[in-house]
C-alpha cells in the first residue's frame, strides 16, 4: 500500500488500487452522494508506518469523517492490509485539494471578472456572488446543475430551451447568473440577456408608450443567450405573453439558447397560453427539489468557509442543516445572522448562542408532527388504509411501509419507543427499534427508498 500522492476523487472506480477498492465499498455501503461530498474530497498519500495518510481540505470535512466514518474507514483499510493500525486526516496545504463538482471551495480570487466591455445594465443585473463555483450541488438539483453547465460550456446543446423550475430559494436564479458569467468569460462577444419576466413585461409597456417597439425587439431578440427569470409573474398579460411567444420563436429560429424559469412546471402553469406551455416544454424541463439534509450540511459548510475569521463548529452547522429546512436563502441568511453577530458582539458562536439569535426562525421551523398525522400520511403516500397499517398484517407491501412510518415516528417526534409501539397497534418497543435500524441500513443502498423518505419528510414538514 505505497504512496501515491494521488486525490479520492481522481481514481476511478476500475483502479485495482487498495485506495481505490476503500472508495468502492465506501459507495456501497454509503452510497454515491456521501462518496462525493464527504470521501471524494479527501487525498490519499499511502501507509506510514501502520498509519493511513490522508488530507483533507478543511477542518469541518475531516472532523465530518472522522466522527462519521471513521471506524469503516478502518475497517476496509485494515481489510485491504493488515498492517494497518490507525488513519490519520491532516488539513491539506491550501490549494492541494481541489473541490470535488458536489463541495466546490471557494477562493478569493474564483469572482468572475467584468469585462470591460460588458454593458452596465448587464453588470447590474448579475450577482458576482452566484457562480458555478459557489453553487453546491447535490441530489436534489444535479440535472439542473449539470444541464446549466452544459449550456455555459458549448457551442451547441441538443436541448432548447432548458427550463428549470422549483421553489422560492432553491437555486434557479443562481443558477441563470452562474450560465451568464461563464458565457461571458468563454465568449466576451456573445449577447447575453437576462431579465425577469416582471422586467420583460414592463420594459414591452414602456416600449408600447414611448412608441419605441422596435428597440425592445432588437434588445431580446438580438441575444445570442436569452434568460428570463419566473414566467409565472407574465401570467394572465395577454400583450406581453404574445411578444414573448414571437421574441421565443424568433430566437429559436434564430439557433439562440433560451434559460427560462419558474415556480412550477410548464404544465402547471396557469393563465399562460397554451402555445407557450407547448413550446417551453420542447428543450430541457429540469425540477430543482428542496434540499436533503446532506446538501443543506454541504451549502452551510461553503458558506462559512467563505468568511475569514469565523470558526463554526460542526455541531452548530449540523444544528442549523436539520432546523432550518424551508429553503436555502432562509439557510443562508440564519448562518449570516450568527456569523454577524458573534463578530459584532465579539463572542465565539455556540449552541447556547445559535438559539438564542434564532430562536424566532427555530420557532417558525418548528412544526410539531403528530404520530396520526405521520401514519395517515405515510398510509396514503403508499396507497393502504389507516386500518392496514395498524393491523397485525407482515406482508410485505404493509410491513414496509409501517416500518417508514415507525422510523419516521422516532425521527420526527419526541415520543419514546413503548408509546410508538403502543400507537401501532400495541406493538413492543423492540419492534419499533427494529423498524428503525432496518429503514436506517436500507435507505444506504435503496435510492427509491431514501427519496421516499425525503419526499415524506417535506410532506409532514409541510
Amino acid at each position: 500500500m505505497g504512496a501515491t500522492g494521488g486525490i479520492a476523487a481522481s481514481v476511478s472506480a476500475e483502479s485495482d488500487t487498495p485506495w481505490a477498492r476503500v472508495c468502492t465499498k465506501f459507495k456501497q455501503e454509503f452510497g454515491q452522494q456521501a462518496y462525493t461530498t464527504w470521501l471524494g474530497q479527501l487525498g490519499y498519500h499511502g501507509l506510514d508506518g501502520g498509519t493511513v495518510e490522508l488530507t483533507a481540505p478543511t477542518k469541518f470535512v475531516r472532523d465530518w469523517i472522522q466522527r462519521n466514518y471513521g471506524p469503516r474507514l478502518m475497517d476496509f483499510f485494515h481489510a485491504e492490509d493488515n498492517r494497518v493500525k490507525s488513519l490519520s486526516i491532516r488539513l491539506a496545504a491550501k490549494g492541494a485539494v481541489p473541490a470535488t463538482p458536489a463541495q466546490p471551495v471557494v477562493r478569493a480570487d474564483s469572482a468572475p471578472q467584468i469585462d470591460a466591455s460588458t454593458k452596465d445594465d448587464e453588470k447590474a443585473a448579475l450577482d458576482p456572488k452566484y457562480t458555478f463555483d459557489t453553487f453546491v450541488v447535490g441530489k436534489s438539483n444535479e440535472l439542473a446543475y449539470a444541464a446549466a453547465k452544459r449550456i455555459a460550456e458549448s457551442d451547441e446543446v441538443s436541448f432548447n430551451p432548458l427550463f428549470l423550475h422549483g421553489g422560492v430559494g432553491l437555486g434557479k436564479t443562481h443558477l441563470m447568473h452562474a450560465i451568464a458569467w461563464e458565457v461571458k468569460r468563454r465568449a466576451p462577444q456573445k449577447k447575453v440577456a437576462y431579465v425577469s419576466a416582471e422586467k420583460f413585461m414592463f420594459e414591452f409597456i414602456s416600449a408600447i408608450r414611448y412608441k419605441d417597439t422596435h428597440a425592445f425587439k432588437q434588445k431580446f431578440r438580438a441575444a445570442d443567450l436569452l434568460m428570463v427569470d419566473d414566467v409565472q409573474f407574465i401570467a394572465n398579460k395577454e400583450s406581453t405573453q404574445e411578444e414573448f411567444f414571437h421574441t421565443f420563436n424568433a430566437l429559436i429560429d434564430n439557433r439562440c439558447q433560451l434559460v427560462i424559469t419558474a415556480d412550477r412546471s410548464p404544465t402547471d402553469l396557469e393563465g399562460i397560453e397554451e402555445r407557450i406551455v407547448s413550446r417551453l416544454g420542447w428543450g430541457l424541463v429540469a425540477d430543482i427539489h428542496p434540499t436533503d439534509y446532506e446538501l443543506r450540511l454541504g451549502i452551510l459548510q461553503s458558506k462559512a468557509e467563505q468568511v475569514p475569521g469565523v470558526d463554526v463548529p460542526v455541531e452548530v452547522l449540523e444544528f442549523l442543516a436539520k432546523r432550518i429546512i424551508s429553503n436555502v436563502r432562509e439557510l443562508e441568511g440564519a448562518l449570516n445572522r450568527v456569523m454577524a453577530y458573534a463578530t459584532l458582539v465579539g463572542r465565539p458562536i455556540t449552541m447556547e448562542m445559535t438559539r438564542d439569535v434564532l430562536q424566532d426562525l427555530i420557532r417558525a421551523n418548528d412544526r410539531k408532527v403528530t404520530i396520526d398525522e405521520i401514519q395517515r400520511t405515510v398510509a396514503e403516500y403508499y396507497n393502504l388504509r389507516l386500518s392496514e397499517m395498524l393491523s397485525q398484517r407482515r406482508s410485505r407491501v404493509i410491513a414496509r411501509p409501517r416500518q417508514v412510518a415507525m422510523f419516521l415516528s422516532k425521527q420526527l417526534t419526541s415520543r419514546s419507543l413503548p408509546e410508538i409501539g403502543r400507537r401501532f397497534g400495541g406493538r413492543d418497543h423492540t419492534t419499533v427499534m427494529h423498524a428503525v435500524r432496518k429503514i436506517e441500513d436500507l435507505v444506504k443502498s435503496d435510492s427509491t427508498l431514501d427519496e421516499d423518505i425525503t419526499r415524506l419528510t417535506r410532506l409532514l414538514a409541510g
